[in-house]
This record gives C-alpha cells, structure tokens and sequence, in this order.
C-alpha cells in the first residue's frame, strides 16, 4: 500500500464538515498512509471510521475542527472493529491538531468509550504529535481500551475532562506530554464508571515519562488516577448499584442507571447475550465475555514527572460512590503491583499528597525525586476491611521541608506498612521526618533524621 492524498478525494479547508469527513473515509478506506498536506482549518462533522495497515499524516498547520453540521457526535476517529469488538491492527494517527469547538458528545457508537480519538480492540497502535487545546465536560482526550502494544509520543491537552484515559491493556507507553486539564490528566482505569469504560480488566506493563502537569486557576481529579475494582458472580437478592458488575453465564453485566444513588435488588438473572435489558427494574448491560473477577494496575513505572500543578499527583483509587464503587462487598481482594516512581519533582509548595493510596498493593518504589510539602497518604473508603501489607522504597530522593517533617500518614485501621528509605538527601539541618501510623503498624529502617535509629 502506497501513499494517498487526501486532497483528492475532495478533503479542503473550503469544504463543508460533512464533505471532508466523507471524503476522508473514502481515502482511508484504501489502507497504507493517508496525507493531509495542505495548511489550513478543515471541518469536521462526523466520526471517520480507521482499518487496519492504516496511517493518517497531518502536515504543518493543519487543523481538524469539528462542526455541528447534522448533531452532535463523538469520535473524531474511532477504529472500525470498535463496533463488533474484532480486532485492528498497525494503526498511526500523525500531526492531528484538534480543534473540538464545543462538540461534546460522550458516546454514542461504544457505550462507556468517549475519546475524541477513541480505540476499542487494537494492536500496534502509534499517536503522535497529537494537540488538542479544548477539551470540553464530557469527553477525554484520547481513550484507548482492551489493546496490546500503544506507544502515546508527543502530546499537548488541555481543558476540562481527561487528557488520556486508558483502560484494559498491556504494553503501553504514554512519554512526552504537556497537561493542563482540569481534569485527571492521565487516568489508568483498570474498573471504571459504567459510562467512562466499555471492558473492565488489567492494565500492565506499561511506562508513562517526560511529562508536565502544568499549573490552573481551577482543578480536579489527579495528575493520574490508578483505578482498580472487583466484583462477584450474581447471586438472587442481591443489592446492585449504578456501575455495579456482576458474572453470569460465561458474561460480566454491568447496571447501566442513573447515578442517583438508588439500590436495586436483583432477583432475575441476567442472561441476554448482547445488548441491554430490564430485569426487575435493573438495566443491565452486556461488557465482555473474557471473563474475570478484578482490575488493577501492575508493573507500571512513571519517570521525569514534573507535578505544578498544587493537587494530588498520583492517586492508587477505589471509587466509593453513587456513580460507581469499584469493590464490590466480599469480592476477592485486587491487589495492585509493583509501581514505581522515578524522577517526579513536585514544583508546588502546597500541603497535599504526593501520593494517596486507597487500594491495596504490594511495592511501592520511590528513587531520585523531591519532596517538599508533600507526603503519602494511606486512606480507607471503607471498600473493604482488609487493605493488605505494602512494602514502600524510598531511595536517591531530597527532602526540600524545613522542620519537621511527615514522610507517612496512615488512616486505614489495621494497614501493616513496611517502609525501607536509604541513600537520600536532606537540604536543611532543622530537618526532621516523622510517621503517623494512626491505628496501622509500620516497619522502618531509614537513614532520615527523626526515623533512624542513633
């Protein structure tokens, strides 16, 4: 497969949203590498639809914008086997500078998938030089589930909802980035609410480097949120909530409500194959046939992270509320595993967490980054009440804090903690580390002032 222009097929900055959204179908539709050379604004009014052996090059100055020509809709580009959840492969989206202009739709083609450049069932998937400066309230950036092999390079994102939202997958490389949403500005959502994610399972193996959380008037959310979940097979009389998933028939459902907080009792069985329906008042949802009982994160390591903007930065989340609670009761515990941080320099001076921790999970390793006001944080949402050991390596870092210090809070009842810090730096001789275990028990063998034994 050779190369395509485009401009041939009719694609123009003078051509209606419609027109180029048409005619770019028409040229990817060939396969091999399709050229959008020409500078200038393009509209875009639908959702263009990418196969496999596809790659789609934006040249200098070139600008999607989307358009409200015949409603609202959501994907710019979404991959074809999206739809019946069949795998594409070897796809590159190049040089796309995104203009979303107040067209904000959630999701309409993949219930729970809202990227504005959306994949769902891919392999070998490369987005490049990607900017966006508008993100609006209801869709992420870019949202990728149930992949192998995604490489992220090269991205500028700011606006309201998440710059990069990732679910189930493995092999994954998210570098180079500038974020200013308000936001998570990347969310690894292993379980998800019922309308961010269309699978739940694992996400691993993955690196995330050499990005910047630039600082905002306003905020939410985390420079990444780390979500993890579990659920159980139905069971008759059961309490379900919105997002709430349950194994049945070989199937994960999920309750696809309002979130209203409303409790409902299952007394039917889900056992449709596809699709949604109503049983005892509960609208559930088909997700997946693979079936599995927990998500999480493992094997991640985040490096050269520079956090400015005054918020959490990294939080290892359940979500315990009336749009979803990712652990349901009696589940088999999730455990995350073997996060690593290397290189984050906090640029704030703001007494917030570095690093909140509301899962279990076995290894945390922190090396060569600053501290300043910032410490790690243990927290129950009262999920479950046993949230495991955890083993936390602090090791090459600097401690910028004059005075005392609190290195560690635990607030989840009965959390056993083993922290181990060596090799590291204090800037200021008053300085002094304290822990505050609160009703947990912490190991420590430290080299820092206030934690060493003399």
């Amino acid at each position: 497969m050779g190369f395509t222009d485009a401009a041939q097929f009719g694609f123009s900055p003078t051509a209606t949203g419609i027109q180029n959204s048409e005619a770019l179908q028409k040229a990817i539709n060939l396969g091999g590498t399709i050229i959008i050379s020409k500078p200038g604004v393009y509209k875009f009014a639908q959702t263009v639809y990418v196969g496999s052996h596809t790659t789609i090059e934006f040249g200098n100055n070139v600008f999607i914008k989307k358009v409200n020509e015949k409603g609202n809709f959501s994907h710019v580009f979404l991959n074809k086997g999206a739809l019946t959840k069949t795998y594409n492969e070897h796809i590159s989206i190049k040089g796309l500078n995104l203009m979303v202009n107040g067209i904000d739709k959630p999701f309409s083609e993949v219930y729970g998938l809202r990227g504005q450049v959306a994949f769902f069932y891919v392999k070998d998937v490369n987005i490049e030089r990607f900017r966006c400066e508008d993100l609006t309230k209801m869709q992420f950036g870019i949202h990728v589930c149930t992949f192998e092999d995604l490489i992220i390079d090269d991205v500028m994102i700011r606006g309201e909802k998440d710059g990069i939202h990732l679910g189930r997958g493995k092999r994954f490389t998210i570098r180079n980035g500038v974020f200013q949403t308000f936001d998570d500005a990347i969310a690894l959502n292993a379980h998800d609410y019922a309308t961010s994610n269309p699978e739940l399972g694992w996400i691993e193996n993955g690196v995330i480097e050499n990005c910047h959380d630039l600082n905002a008037e306003n905020t939410t959310g985390y420079f990444c949120r780390i979500l993890a979940g579990a659920w159980i097979d139905w069971q008759e009389g059961m309490e379900v909530q919105q997002s709430d998933a349950v194994v049945a028939n070989g199937r994960i459902y999920r309750v696809q409500a309002q979130p209203d907080g409303t409790k409902y009792v299952s007394k039917t069985k889900p056992t449709h194959q596809e699709g949604s329906q109503i049983l005892d008042g509960i609208n559930w949802g088909v997700v997946q046939t693979d079936v599995t009982y927990t998500a999480g994160v493992r094997n991640v390591v985040f490096n050269n992270i520079f956090l400015e903007k005054p918020r959490i930065g990294l939080s290892i989340h359940f979500d315990n509320d009336k749009y979803s609670r990712s652990y349901y009761p009696n589940a088999t515990i999730p455990l995350q595993e073997q996060l690593s941080f290397n290189n984050i320099r906090i640029l704030h001076n703001q007494d917030i967490p570095f690093l909140l921790i509301a899962t279990p999970v076995d290894l945390i390793t922190i090396s060569n980054s600053s501290f300043r006001n910032n410490h790690i944080q243990f927290i129950s949402n009262k999920a479950m009440v046993n949230y495991l050991k955890t083993n936390i390596n602090i090791y090459a870092c600097s401690f910028q804090k004059e005075g005392e210090f609190e290195l560690l809070k635990n607030d989840v009842d009965g959390k056993e903690i083993y922290l181990k810090t060596f090799g590291n730096i204090e800037l200021h001789k008053n300085f002094r580390a304290k822990i505050n275990p609160g009703r947990g028990l912490i190991h420590i063998q430290s080299d820092l002032t206030g934690l060493k034994k003399d």
